[in-house]
């Protein structure tokens, strides 16, 4: 079963970069951009993370609290955080129960060979709790403006 705009984001509790758990219940309230990517420190998930931190401004004004999740560990988070200077957390699910439970872990396919991975993708779930925009298969350069796009109208 796949979300739709409307339903109930699926609850987590996930450690961020910092081990300190993250809660969705504990969000109500504000209005949270969550996005999926596959893996810390790889070029276009870098990309993505980049343009997210260069445009930091852009974010701040649209008063979300963004996540990213990966399967990565909060140690390779922390890493890939301090690395590239990020300013918004990341979240560890590490066994992909997340991604799972958001319909964006797929089968996906590289040089003929298939296998199981997150699918870019970005969730904007509203104050009351209820997905509001779905953004499937984002383009590293392009989330950005994509989410400033969908949440100005």
């Amino acid at each position: 079963m796949s979300l739709t705009v409307d339903d109930l984001a699926p609850e987590f509790n996930l450690l961020d970069d910092a081990n300190t758990p993250v809660a969705l219940t504990s969000l109500r309230g504000t209005r949270v951009v969550l996005y999926f990517y596959p893996k810390d420190d790889t070029p276009g998930c870098t990309t993505q993370a980049c343009a997210l931190r260069d445009g930091w401004a852009e974010v701040e004004a649209l008063n979300i609290t963004l996540f990213g999740i990966s399967p990565d560990s909060p140690s390779s988070h922390a890493k890939f955080r301090t690395k590239y200077d990020l300013p918004y957390p990341l979240l560890a699910d590490e066994g992909h129960t997340v991604a799972e439970a958001y319909g964006v872990w797929v089968e996906k396919s590289m040089y003929g060979k298939k296998y199981m991975g997150v699918e870019r993708s970005t969730f904007i779930i509203g104050p009351d709790g209820l997905i509001e925009h779905i953004l499937h298969k984002v383009k590293p350069g392009e989330h950005l403006e994509l989410i400033v796009k969908t949440l100005n109208g």
